[in-house]
């Protein structure tokens, strides 16, 4: 299986920069082909490192509300509906979920009513702790480094390496970690196929 080279990371750090971009731009600054970008995001798209392409809106031109950092802390049986709540709701931005519980959004809050705003998201009932901060400014950038795929085995869910294999089955790109897994995963997909 093949893994991120530089040539992957500068299409995506262009993509990021603008979503936008023609693949004949992003060929020029990589020196490869309008075709050849195409095939390497279709590859990057198929492998999940892409999972799709977005708009940004910039909220301050498009509603009103004030823009806050609420950090909630709620019970850790609670940690993951608050922040599933927060995560769907039209007002929040960015919300995350910390490994130990707590949960934490950007949202721009009607009325600058953030008590009322969190209450009526997650219940104050299971907030434990509200830290809220107005926020003077933000930017989004995302920064890849030098990250590498991080796809795992569908048969044995360990990391698949460069030595790994794919393979596609019914139009659909699986990876495995090696080619017992390869074979594990095709044989019982054959069996089920079969029906026995």
């Amino acid at each position: 299986m093949r893994t991120l080279d530089e040539t992957d990371r500068e299409i995506l750090r262009l993509l990021l920069a603008d979503a936008r971009r023609p693949f004949s731009d992003i060929a020029d600054r990589v020196d490869l082909s309008a075709p050849a970008v195409s095939d390497r995001i279709d590859r990057l798209r198929e492998t999940g490192v892409i999972e799709g392409f977005t708009l940004r809106v910039d909220a301050d031109e498009l509603s009103s509300g004030l823009e806050v950092l609420v950090t909630l802390d709620v019970a850790p049986v609670d940690a993951e509906a608050a922040y599933e709540s927060l995560a769907g709701h039209d007002h929040v931005e960015h919300a995350t979920l910390t490994a130990d519980g707590d949960v934490t959004a950007l949202a721009r809050v009607p009325d600058d009513d953030v008590r009322g705003f969190v209450d009526g998201t997650v219940g104050l009932g299971s907030v434990r702790d509200l830290t809220v901060r107005v926020v003077d400014r933000q930017e989004w950038s995302p920064g890849l480094g030098d990250a590498d795929l991080a796809v795992d085995c569908v048969e044995c869910d360990n990391t698949v390496t460069a030595e790994g294999e794919s393979e596609r089955i019914d139009g659909t790109l699986y990876h495995f970690c090696c080619g017992s897994c390869r074979r594990n995963f095709l044989d019982r997909y054959e069996r089920l196929d079969e029906g026995t």
